[in-house]
């Protein structure tokens, strides 16, 4: 059930199926020359998706923005500040919870270190505020890297690069742009600088060369079935 699509009447009879809701969190962020700005949003939109067509699910509507710091300076990223993101989540699922939700699962596409820390830290506050509370705090990548052994061939692939570009393959085809140069970048190893953009010109962490569309949907359906099991261990308290 996409919340956007509901009515009152409609919602109400969504919570006698289930006090479970999904909550897409995604980013504005350069995914190199080839694919969208929303790359992030997509992933983990298009998986409640699938996930609501098969069980009884609430999916919230996506947050299309996130904590980007490397690529702040990258044409297209727009970036919230820590604090920004920390309060929009308590007071997202604090509406929620009031609403009568009490199972979320906060899934990002944006997998960026700053960002998954404050998403956690957010769900940390949220168990100490509300006793009858259960949440997940998960990014994309976590499942999908998962699922990629042995199906991805470029060791240490991360950002706009064979998995990311497969799966945008697979589920929006019309949006992919070519291919990207193979890049790993290479920042000073504990020194934090200005321009990003020099140690990082391209925009990817991978190779979209070796992507297919075949290897996006055997990523998605993995991806999908492993959050299905999380889904059904959160609401039964099996933890």
């Amino acid at each position: 059930m996409l919340i956007t699509d509901l009515t009152m009447p409609d919602f109400t009879r969504g919570l006698a199926q289930t006090r479970t809701v999904l909550i897409p969190f995604g980013s504005t962020e350069e995914h190199g020359p080839h694919l969208p700005l929303d790359t992030d949003t997509l992933h983990a939109l298009e998986v409640g998706r699938r996930i609501a067509s098969r069980r009884p699910l609430f999916v919230a509507p996506p947050i299309h923005y996130g904590v980007c710091r490397s690529t702040a300076n990258h044409p297209g990223t727009i970036s919230i500040s820590t604090s920004t993101l920390h309060a929009l989540t308590l007071d997202i699922v604090s509406s929620l919870y009031r609403q009568g939700l009490r199972n979320f699962i906060l899934l990002t596409g944006h997998a960026g270190g700053t960002h998954y820390a404050t998403l956690v830290d957010a769900g940390e506050v949220l168990l100490e505020r509300f006793a009858d509370l259960r949440i997940a705090v998960l990014t994309e990548f976590m499942l999908a890297s998962a699922a990629a052994k042995g199906l991805i061939e470029t060791e240490g692939d991360a950002h706009a690069g064979e998995i990311e570009t497969s799966r945008i393959l697979h589920s929006h085809p019309h949006l992919v742009q070519g291919r990207a140069e193979r890049e790993f970048p290479e920042f000073p190893k504990g020194i934090l600088v200005r321009d990003k953009v020099r140690y990082w010109p391209g925009g990817v962490w991978g190779d979209p060369g070796k992507a297919s569309a075949e290897k996006g949907r055997r990523l998605e359906e993995a991806v999908v079935t492993a959050l299905e099991a999380l889904i059904t261990r959160l609401e039964a308290g099996d933890y």
